[in-house]
This record gives structure tokens, sequence and C-alpha cells, in this order.
């Protein structure tokens, strides 16, 4: 099968498409044949050396959505299952963007029915930092929430999701970007540059740290999406940050809560996988509206 890798790191250039051995299901694994695979932040960061692995080929990508082909011994799949899943791990010999990838069954859910495999591929690792993050702040209906990177893949999901649950969200995000905001269900908007009115919470998936800390009333929370980067606490203000959890059967409700019109996955482009350098080019520009998404 064909596959991207990295051999060196570097940018958008250094993605190969290289073929290797189909890879085996072992116990508690099923192999998916993959019909789109999301690109995101974190694979640029394997293909520029963030996560370490000099010296080894590492694979790339964690979003798939495809078809189950193969599956070990007790995984609760079928072979012909409609599937999206997590393969987690920025170090890894092979990722999702490749024709066929091995996960564990317990990271897999069904598709939903209501939107093509590329959409499907943009659901697992953004949706689930999204839900994550907001079971990590454990905010109560009424209370107000501020997201940072509203407008991103994240944030988009982050704001449906707080909305679904009865939370006040405002959204913070560039001046451009407050229609669109507004469309996930965001009470408020805060231009990108001004200071917000004090929340109870906050979730930072914009990565801006202390000055975000600052906008948290005495006793509230702030949750960011880089492990281990948080702000220290203060003023009774809990910090924390979430690495996301291959979880299915978090992802199955997920995917419930897409056909139910709750969640809305946002595809900006689709390449061939033998295009994913010119996809990571793309990433590398920014401004993206929804997943770039490979589709072998």
């Amino acid at each position: 099968m064909r596959a991207a890798v990295v051999t060196a790191f570097g940018g958008p250039e250094a993605v190969e498409i290289v073929d290797v051995e189909r890879p085996e299901p072992g116990a508690g694994q099923i192999r998916i044949k993959v019909a789109a695979a999301a690109l995101n932040p974190v694979d640029a960061g394997v293909r520029s050396g963030a996560f370490g692995g000099a010296g080894q080929r590492l694979g790339l990508g964690w979003d798939v959505a495809g078809t189950v082909d193969a599956v070990g011994e007790a995984t609760g799949w079928r072979v012909g299952d409609e599937v999206i899943a997590v393969h987690h791990g920025p170090v890894k010999q092979l990722g999702t963007h490749a024709e066929y990838v091995v996960v564990d069954a317990g990271a897999a859910a069904a598709a939903p029915a209501s939107v093509d495999p590329a959409h499907a591929a943009s659901i697992p690792v953004n949706a689930l930092m999204a839900a994550q993050t907001l079971d990590r702040l454990a905010l109560e209906p009424g209370q107000s929430l501020l997201i940072t990177g509203a407008a991103g893949a994240v944030g988009g999901y982050a704001i449906q999701l707080a909305a679904h649950r009865g939370i006040e969200v405002t959204a913070y995000a560039s001046g451009a970007d407050e229609e669109l905001t507004r469309s996930f269900g965001a009470t408020a908007f805060v231009a990108r540059g001004t200071t917000p009115d004090p929340v109870d919470g906050v979730l930072d998936a914009a990565f801006i740290g202390a000055e975000a800390l600052g906008w948290v009333r005495d006793g509230g929370a702030y949750v960011g999406v880089i492990p281990g980067a948080e702000p220290a606490p203060e003023r009774g203000v809990r910090t924390s940050s979430v690495e996301v959890t291959a979880d299915g059967t978090q992802l199955a409700a997920l995917a419930r809560l897409t056909d139910e019109g709750v969640l809305t996955a946002r595809v900006a482009e689709t390449f061939p996988l033998t295009d994913a350098a010119k996809a990571h080019a793309r990433l590398a520009e920014g401004g993206v509206r929804g997943r770039l998404v490979l589709v072998p």
C-alpha cells in the first residue's frame, strides 16, 4: 500500500509517499480501508520534529473514515462496517495518511450516516478535543464560557457542544468570523485584540495562555489544548490542559450528534494522498476554515 511518511524533518517538502506492507490487525484491533483522513496541525509538528523520532520513519495522520476490511480477535466489529476512528500518537511508523490503517477497536465508532467520508474524517480528533476540554471545564448550564480560536476546527465544535449543553458561549476570533461563530451558537462575540468581559471559564484553542487566564473570574476554570502548556493557577482559577484521548464510546456520541444536526463537520479542501505535501503547504499558509482532507 501507499502511505505518507517523513524520514527527515523539514517543511512540507519533507513529506514522502512510500510503498509499504499492508499492516495486519492483532487481537483487539481492526484494519480500515481508508476513504478519507484529515490533516491536523499535529501532523505538521510531527513533520517538523516537534515530537522527536529523529532517524525513524514516522507515519502521519490521526483521523480516519473508512471501511473495516480485516479484524483481529475480540473486536466487536465486522468486515464491511463503516467507521471513523483516531489513530493516537505522534511517533508511529504508519498513520492514517495511507491506504489502510490498523487501529485499536476501542478507538473506532460507527461513521455518521449524514455526511460523506471526507466530512466524517474531520470529526474524530477535533470533536473529541472539544468534548474533552468541555468535560474538564465542568461548567453548568447557564454559566459563561469564552472560546479562543472560535472559528477553528476545535473552536467550532466546542461552540456547538457548549451551546448544546446550555452554556452561554462568547466566541473570540477575527472580526471577519463573527457571523460564522454566531451560526454555531455563540451568543456573544469579541474580536481578537479586544479585552472580553469576565467569564466563568475559558477554552483556549488559540494558545493565548496567561492573557486568556486573566479573563476568567476568580474561582473559574481555564483549559488549554496544548498538553502541559497551561499557565499557573491564580485567584482560585483551575488551570489544566487536555491531550486528546481516543475514546470510541465518546466518538460514537459525537457521530450521533452530527447526524442530529448538532455538530457541523467542515471540509475546506480535499487532496489526493499523493498530494500530501501540497496539503501540508496549504496548512502552513494558515487561514483554513475547516479541515484539509486526504483521499487515497
